[in-house]
């Protein structure tokens, strides 16, 4: 197949899954499952990550918007540049404070698209979010639109990740949730127990390319990988199972720089203020696996010794050794004082990347 007749996310998409086993739109594997994980460890590793949708924000008034909505401060992000840009996790709530969404937020800078600030979330999640988002609009100066369609995305991590980019883009982001744009892509570095880990965002013209570069030095791998290592670096997601579950703390977006507690209002403020301020945070996200043949879903729920429910599950990945990690929201007193279980199988509790937030 030739660059001609890669003209669409489609076709290229086409041609990138080949061979690929798909369940829900998504990757699940290229055939060994197993194996790819196992590559994943320990060697380099790309993954379609079109599993995941982008909402991108244009507008006079689209950093005044969003700085309305969500729990981050939305001008920490500035307007990409090649020398001083970032990402950040940042929540979005409802009146009540709990979690409709959590996004990694950027801003880019495109020569011929001008200034805009992306939203990255679940697919599963776009549609209902950027129905809500239109809701508050009004009057501002701004529109939002599904941009999913529009970009390639593309992860790649491993020992040697960064020497594969070094020829195809002329400088690299060094720490974590660094962003620099070029004419070919952009690119973020995100944290990774495993190697360096980086996201790649292109147009379809410049998709090719860099795929083709990349793919003979790495090993394909689909969706559960990329949760994987998304698990081991503790980074939760919401997904329509448990949207309005949670207040931020309990998924630690707080040791997750995802709250900014000096930004003024948004929706949901002062309920999350509160809980921070009086120190009330009774609930946090931990780091454990699960030896199960059945895999554990998002939003089921999680059982103390006296089978009281004391959580849920929040992200789940296989981990290569007969079961799967997990990361699992629940009552602290709980985790601390005795056995967790879910469907009758013991929780076996690892270390989080990062310090929870006292």
């Amino acid at each position: 197949m030739t660059s001609q007749l890669m003209t669409t996310k489609l076709s290229f998409q086409q041609f990138m899954q080949a061979g690929a086993v798909l369940q829900n739109d998504a990757i699940v594997h290229f055939g060994d499952a197993k194996a790819e994980l196992q590559a994943t460890l320990t060697g380099n590793t790309l993954c379609d990550l079109s599993h995941l949708g982008l909402l991108e924000l244009n507008g006079a008034d689209a950093v005044t918007f969003l700085q309305g909505q969500v729990t981050n401060d939305v001008k920490l992000l500035g307007f990409a540049n090649p020398t001083n840009s970032s990402a950040h996790y940042t929540g979005y709530c409802n009146p009540k404070g709990r979690l409709l969404a959590l996004f990694l937020a950027f801003a880019h800078h495109n020569n011929q698209l001008g200034d805009h600030l992306h939203l990255q979330l679940p697919k599963t999640l776009v549609e209902p979010i950027l129905k809500r988002l239109k809701m508050y609009v009004m009057r501002s100066l701004v529109t939002i639109k599904e941009a999913s369609e529009d970009t390639i995305q593309l992860g790649l991590n491993g020992p040697e990740a960064a020497q594969l980019l070094a020829p195809i883009f002329s400088a690299l982001p060094i720490e974590d949730y660094q962003l620099l744009s070029f004419e070919n892509g952009t690119i973020l570095k995100l944290p990774s127990q495993y190697g360096a880990r980086y996201q790649i965002f292109t147009r379809i013209e410049h998709a090719t390319s860099i795929f083709n570069a990349l793919k003979p030095h790495t090993t394909l791998v689909g969706k559960p990988c990329w949760d994987y290592l998304e698990i081991q670096a503790g980074i939760p997601e919401v997904v329509p199972e448990t949207q309005e579950q949670f207040v931020p703390q309990m998924l630690n977006l707080d040791s997750l720089n995802a709250i900014n507690y000096k930004k003024g209002c948004y929706t949901g403020q002062e309920i999350i203020a509160r809980t921070h301020y009086l120190g009330t945070v009774k609930r946090r996200t931990f780091l454990a696996s699960i030896q199960s043949e059945t895999i554990p879903l998002a939003g089921e729920k999680l059982l103390d010794a006296t089978d009281v429910e004391v959580g849920q599950i929040v992200r789940v990945a296989a981990n290569g050794q007969a079961g799967f990690d997990v990361l699992a929201e629940l009552r602290i007193d709980a985790q601390q004082s005795g056995a967790i279980t879910w469907q009758g199988k013991l929780l076996a509790f690892k270390t989080l990347p990062y310090k929870i937030t006292e």
